[in-house]
């Protein structure tokens, strides 16, 4: 299973915030590219980088720490918020990004949303971020009439690849992964899922291993001391 830690950024620090809110957030931290070091200093392979200043302005603005992180170590680096445009997109991979997110852009833009996914397929992930069962985008500010689970659907029939799936409501909360949930979304074909939002427990982990699910974001419990990065990775093997 691959383990995520996840760094966000707001105000150039390093966040998390409570269910998406952004006046509900706990900075625990100013140098992300540290963060980033000792992620893999204790064995992680995989980072998800979130720009939460660029989602909700609708431009990456932190791409220079991408680009320090992806130099200065050897994570696999996924980046998400604000891309709205394949030039953006264009613009992380020659940085040596790994996986370019979009999120708002398949809703407010399919057309352009489907021609980057299709053109470059494992490249993308797509950020299907849920409240109330509806995809909310620009930041989680704005919530769509859009059911999340039949958007998953049509992405899949647009060629994702991988689709990164967040319940806001859990977000940032420790209440726990919704396992039903991801059972449902595992009958969806050919796409790979990355579950993210509430991660509390090593048996969170698990129960997301024993259904199937290939990719786990973990956030606010590593910070917060409730897991060790450490024992994350062990359980998920």
């Amino acid at each position: 299973m691959k383990i995520f830690p996840a760094i966000d950024l707001l105000n150039e620090k390093v966040v998390r915030l409570y269910q998406g809110d952004y006046q509900q957030q706990e900075v625990f931290g100013e140098d992300p590219v540290a963060f980033a070091k000792s992620f893999e200093e204790k064995g992680a392979k995989y980072l998800h980088l979130v720009d939460l200043d660029g989602a909700k302005d609708g431009a990456l603005r932190y791409f220079t720490t991408a680009e320090k992180i992806v130099s200065q170590t050897d994570l696999f680096v996924e980046v998400g918020g604000g891309i709205r445009d394949e030039e953006t997109v264009e613009r992380c991979l020659a940085a040596g990004v790994h996986r370019v997110i979009i999120g708002t852009l398949p809703q407010k833009n399919p057309t352009l949303a489907k021609t980057i996914i299709q053109k470059y397929g494992d490249k993308i992930a797509v950020g299907v971020d849920a409240r109330d069962g509806k995809v909310a985008v620009e930041g989680w500010l704005e919530t769509t009439e859009t059911d999340a689970f039949d958007f998953c659907k049509e992405l899949a029939s647009w060629g994702t690849k991988t689709i990164i799936f967040t319940e806001i409501s859990r977000d940032g909360t420790g209440q726990g992964i919704n396992i039903p949930l991801y059972q449902k979304l595992l009958t969806i074909e050919q796409v790979e899922f990355v579950a993210s939002g509430g991660v509390a427990t090593l048996a969170d982990i698990t129960a997301l291993k024993e259904i199937g699910i290939p990719s786990v974001i973990v956030g606010k419990a590593l910070y917060k001391g409730d897991l060790k990065l450490e024992d994350v990775l062990k359980e998920g093997e």
